[in-house]
């Protein structure tokens, strides 16, 4: 015989006030931790390699893909950060593409970690990382970094998780983190989507808000039609939707991250239901000045721990790196009616025939006596300001102040060199310099390595000296 099982009343667990990442008080012991609980702790972004262990369908075009670090440490990051991923997309004989993917697992769990990309049929990334990345494909990455992140210790940890579209992967990450935690918290999560199958993780939201009391999560259609059956909310957020879902939304700390449209709506309702400016975090897809100053500030702090305990965490930790911004998604490449804008970031050697005086040597297969390097000289020279950067693949000289940033003078003048968050992030517009000195104040778009062959990132960068540039 079966015996059926009946509801009875259970009392809720006893809690710590707030809530304490296990790191914290790592951080802030006067005494000498162990090396593992170091190695813990998310000092710094590192340079490393990873290997895909599993990948995940998620909904709404949505992949997981679970990596491990080949050097067997584990990733320590804050919920919210990203990685940035070094993707062999045209061949391992060329140079890779680099993206920003936000975690989407917890750091609670930092043996493996996760991120969630959401394919785009028009882009150049992320079909080919649907199709290409396997268990045992190794990629390089940099991070973690980000300033977008839940704090190491809250003691009253009112949250209100706002996220549209991909923007759920950040909020995953933060949501797994605080239901994997003992403590106090109050979390209300409203997860905008495009149609009812779409909803990324929706299965593992329901298992958490069902069985943790501390976490509520609701669901809205935008402004599309609602199927029948549809139990959820509906239409794009409003300051009604708000005020339904948290009342007391101006006690919380709220992070939202999606599109920057529906963040910059986002912004102006929390104002509006109360909420002030700094209890808003949000993730826009090239970050906020004020994001971006305080990470700098934060990775400068991290870096100075880095330095006394950086042999101890991870002996592949070598590069440090002023790293930052707000990337909640993808970075895919611009376009034109010509096609893709990418900088190629081809080795020094290869010559271009479309610039006077270029061309291959004598001993190349073309046959051709050697032209020797073009002169730039010769190059018209556009612009005003006390430097001259000559770009040689374009033949043309461009006048720039030292104040001024390279990327945004180049593209004036008509140079082509393809940029997306132009915060120095995500590494689309990389080119090598031939000579000259800058002041590049880069977000981790850029490798040790790559630096040191040459390239630089133009759209955070300023001329100290002229300059020549193979773009």
């Amino acid at each position: 015989m079966i015996e059926l099982l009946t509801e009875t009343a259970i009392q809720e667990p006893q809690r710590i006030r707030g809530l304490e990442m296990p790191w914290n008080r790592v951080m802030g012991s006067t005494e000498t931790p162990a090396r593992a609980a170091r190695a813990l702790g998310p000092w710094h972004p590192q340079e490393f390699t990873a290997e895909c262990v599993e990948t995940v369908p998620e909904a709404g075009a949505m992949m997981t893909f679970v990596f491990r670090r080949c050097d067997g440490a584990p990733l320590a990051f804050r919920a919210g950060q990203y990685v940035n991923v070094a993707f062999p997309v045209n061949g391992e004989d060329q140079e890779p593409v680099d993206r920003s993917y936000s975690l989407s697992s917890s750091p609670t769990q930092p043996w493996t970690f996760s991120i969630t990309v959401k394919c785009d049929p028009t882009g150049l990334v992320s079909p080919w990382v649907h199709e290409n990345i396997k268990p045992g494909t190794v990629l390089e990455m940099l991070g973690p970094v980000g300033a977008f992140h839940l704090p190491d210790a809250d003691r009253r940890a009112r949250y209100l998780l706002l996220a549209a579209g991909a923007g759920i992967t950040p909020i995953m990450s933060m949501v797994r983190t605080i239901h994997s935690l003992p403590g106090h918290a109050d979390v209300v999560v409203l997860y905008h989507g495009s149609d009812a199958g779409g909803f990324a993780f929706h299965r593992e939201l329901a298992y958490i808000a069902s069985v943790d009391p501390r976490v509520k999560v609701y669901y809205s259609l935008g402004d599309r039609s609602v199927p029948e059956g549809w139990e959820g909310l509906s239409g794009r957020l409003t300051a009604d939707m708000l005020e339904e879902v948290a009342p007391d939304a101006n006690g919380r700390q709220v992070y939202a991250c999606g599109p920057e449209g529906y963040l910059n709506t986002a912004t102006e309702l929390l104002k509006k239901v109360g909420v002030d400016d700094t209890s808003i975090y949000v993730e826009f897809f090239s970050g906020d000045r004020q994001t971006l100053l305080e990470y700098q500030a934060e990775v400068a702090l991290a870096a100075d721990v880095a330095e006394e305990i950086a042999e101890e965490i991870a002996e592949s930790a070598e590069d440090y790196f002023e790293s930052q911004p707000a990337a909640f998604g993808l970075y895919e490449p611009g376009y034109d009616a010509d096609g893709t804008l990418q900088a190629s970031g081809l080795p020094l050697e290869v010559s271009n025939p479309d610039v006077p005086g270029s061309g291959p040597s004598a001993d190349s297969p073309g046959g051709e006596p050697e032209a020797g390097p073009a002169d730039a000289s010769s190059f018209d020279t556009v612009g005003t300001g006390s430097l001259t950067m000559s770009f040689m693949r374009t033949g043309i000289n461009v006048r720039i102040d030292p104040t001024e940033r390279i990327l945004e003078v180049a593209q004036r003048a008509g140079v082509r060199i393809g940029a997306n968050c132009k915060e120095g992030m995500c590494g689309s517009c990389k080119v090598v310099k031939l000579s000259g000195d800058i002041e590049m104040n880069h977000q981790g778009g850029i490798r040790a390595r790559e630096i040191s062959a040459g390239k630089f990132l133009p759209c955070c960068s300023t001329p100290q000296t002229d300059l020549v540039i193979d773009a």
